[in-house]
């Protein structure tokens, strides 16, 4: 069946001699390379990959493999934690060539295309004066991370990535366009469910005048991790006892093998007016005293810096699975599992653990507007049980998987453990059905999830996305 596929997408393109779509079958030489995904622990193989050049090429695909009955699968960025944009034997369309990024007369909008990666819409935009919220990652497709959620260094002071959606053009499962704007309700569910109902072609997104940016980690004594890092937490939790964070600032914690050996580290961004910059270096000192700090390398930068060199510490292909869980609040023992499976943590750049902060714009008022949840103010964590090389990979898995044990037991004794996870980390293979992981992800909104799924792509042509509603 794969076979007669192929030939069928071969001489349907070749009866095209007008259409951009660049072909790429198995026998290129750029397959490989192509086909390549952040997990590379990802088996499948795609039937083959096909890179439309334009939007209305995304509509020949779409009513071509419809008519025909030939599986596919989108691919935005290809970060995916899983490696889900590929699928065994389905053309892969990659979108990766809708990069553009046009802006508004009143500089209050931009419409990117749909496969452009963070650090594309970055540099464009600073390069125009403007910003907007983005994560950390510049190879990631921006796209995806913002409609599943998006936190990021700008997640106080602007909101979550999904909170910059105002509206989006994307291809049905007929391969007609449709602009979805302001209160459709089908613009909800792709905030948080991003294109499970059809191809987004386009994105228009909120950005703001290009802040004073203030960046950078600092990096606190790793010698020994469980004692820093429990240390800190204390005293970030005494701090929010008589300080109020300011919305221009956001942590967010990591721990990563670097170059120089482990690092733990609260990753400071602040983003404010030139005349603001004073308050936000007063801030840097303050969070430096949380603990033992060896270095403090905030500093005044531009976006385009700040993001390419936290960037350079996560690897661009991977061996592994994730893991996740929402708190409502780190107590000191869910601090000391961290601590203590810190302690431990794999030799590897791939082995990594995080922690997002939700608080002020990206907290409760936008509940309403979107499907992603938890909206209440809590903390994201990460336990990034990867490797950057497959020998190395069951070693990273299994720290994970007891990090996760001890983490989870400690969260659910403190009472904090909020029942929803982030789609994006939160690893499909774990739930017992795709209806278990839908309403692990999207809890009392699973339901109308589902709904809008059926009335907008009853056949369920779009099968092969994130989330699956087979």
């Amino acid at each position: 069946m794969a076979t007669n596929h192929l030939a069928t997408v071969e001489t349907f393109l070749q009866d095209h001699p007008s259409s951009t779509i660049k072909f790429i079958p198995p026998s290129s030489p750029e397959f490989a390379t192509t086909r390549e995904v952040w997990n590379g622990s990802r088996p499948d193989q795609p039937l083959a990959i096909v890179q439309p050049q334009s939007n209305e090429d995304v509509t020949v695909l779409i009513k071509f493999v419809k008519s025909n009955a030939i599986p596919f699968s989108i691919r935005s960025g290809g970060h995916n934690l899983e490696g889900l944009a590929l699928v065994q034997d389905a053309l892969l369309i990659d979108l990766r060539a809708l990069n553009s990024v046009t802006v508004a007369s009143d500089r209050k909008s931009a419409t990117v295309g749909g496969g452009i990666l963070q650090g594309d819409v970055i540099d464009k935009l600073w390069s125009q004066g403007l910003a907007t919220a983005t994560g950390t990652i510049p190879h990631v497709g921006y796209y995806g991370w913002a409609s599943y959620g998006g936190y990021g260094p700008f997640s106080s002071t602007w909101g979550l990535g999904v909170d910059q959606i105002l509206s989006v053009t994307l291809v049905d499962p007929n391969g007609n366009f449709v602009k979805l704007e302001a209160d459709d309700r089908l613009l909800k569910g792709i905030r948080g469910a991003g294109g499970v109902f059809g191809v987004i072609v386009d994105v228009t997104i909120k950005v703001y005048p290009a802040p004073s940016l203030l960046a950078g980690p600092i990096i606190y004594d790793s010698s020994d991790i469980r004692k820093s890092y429990t240390e800190v937490n204390t005293a970030y939790n005494e701090l929010l006892k008589t300080e109020t964070i300011l919305p221009q600032l956001t942590l967010q914690r990591v721990c990563f093998n670097s170059p120089r050996g482990l690092a733990f580290a609260i990753l400071f961004a602040w983003s404010g007016t030139e005349a603001e910059v004073e308050t936000g270096q007063m801030w840097s000192q303050k969070i430096a005293s949380l603990g033992p700090a060896k270095m403090n390398m905030v500093k005044q930068t531009s976006i385009p810096e700040w993001i390419s060199g936290a960037g350079a510490n996560v690897p661009r292909i991977v061996y592994g699975s994730s893991w996740t869980y929402n708190v409502s609040s780190v107590t000191p023992e869910i601090a000391e599992a961290i601590g203590s499976n810190l302690a431990i943590i794999p030799a590897d750049p791939g082995a990594m653990f995080s922690l997002h902060q939700v608080r002020g714009p990206s907290a409760a008022p936008q509940a309403h507007e979107s499907l992603f949840n938890p909206r209440e103010p809590h903390f994201m964590l990460e336990i990034l049980g990867y490797a950057v090389s497959p020998e190395k990979q069951a070693e990273s898995e299994a720290w994970a998987e007891r990090f996760s044990a001890e983490l989870e037991k400690a969260a659910l004794s403190s009472g904090v453990l909020i029942p929803t996870a982030f789609v994006s980390i939160y690893s499909s293979a774990r739930s017992k059905s795709a209806d278990d992981w839908v309403k692990k992800v999207y809890g009392d909104s699973a339901g109308e999830l589902r709904n809008l799924k059926s009335f907008f792509d009853p056949e369920n042509l779009f099968k092969f996305t994130v989330p699956s509603l087979q």
